[in-house]
């Protein structure tokens, strides 16, 4: 219905935004990581928008980029999860975090999200895993997304991750800390390790 929309944020809260455009003020859902990431009242936003028509309601939902717009479609295609379900995912976890997730098959950080169980969790792994891949979470994303360095395929990242993990890190959790270490990949295994345990303590 609407693709979305940018004006002025006249009031902002933990899971509501409500924006201003020609005079109209539209009263739109966000998760808690969009809400902490948008700017100040009284400047302005674009935030991209779906739309769920209910029998008893019609709401929108907002997103600070179409990727995270994307994701959520697919997250909302899983039988069980309705909007609501699906921004509580997005508000503990990136799009990059749950393609990670669902690629590894990391069902407890999935569990994570308030009102996600771990059989909820299984099933949106079943289910996206086919419609989700690593290069999709190796590039920046063209409109706006943080941008992230391929070292995906390096073997020592690899060997860092399996590391991390055999300590009892989940699979997203250690991928996360890798990506944050700097030129890891030019340097080694253990190097990237020890830097990587710097984010997570």
């Amino acid at each position: 219905m609407y693709a979305y929309f940018k004006g002025k944020i006249v009031a902002k809260e933990p899971d509501l935004a409500i924006v201003e455009v020609n005079g109209i003020g539209y009263n739109i859902r966000i998760s808690a990581g969009t809400a902490s990431l948008l700017p100040p009242v009284g400047e302005e936003a674009k935030l991209y928008t779906y739309t769920s028509v209910r029998e008893d309601a019609i709401a929108l939902y907002g997103f600070l980029t179409k990727d995270d717009l994307d994701i959520f479609k697919l997250l909302i295609g899983v039988n069980g999860i309705g909007p609501k379900g699906g921004q509580s995912i997005l508000s503990v976890m990136s799009p990059d975090e749950l393609r990670f997730a669902v690629l590894s098959g990391d069902a407890k950080m999935i569990a994570k999200a308030p009102g996600i169980g771990s059989k909820t969790a299984q099933r949106i792994i079943l289910d996206m895993r086919d419609k989700v891949s690593l290069e999709d979470t190796l590039h920046a994303d063209a409109d706006g997304g943080q941008a992230v360095y391929d070292v995906a395929f390096s073997d020592s990242v690899r060997e860092a991750v399996e590391a991390l993990t055999a300590l009892g890190y989940g699979v997203t959790e250690a991928t996360r800390a890798v990506k944050a270490v700097k030129d890891a990949e030019r340097m080694a295994a253990e190097e990237i390790l020890k830097a990587s345990l710097k984010h997570l303590i």
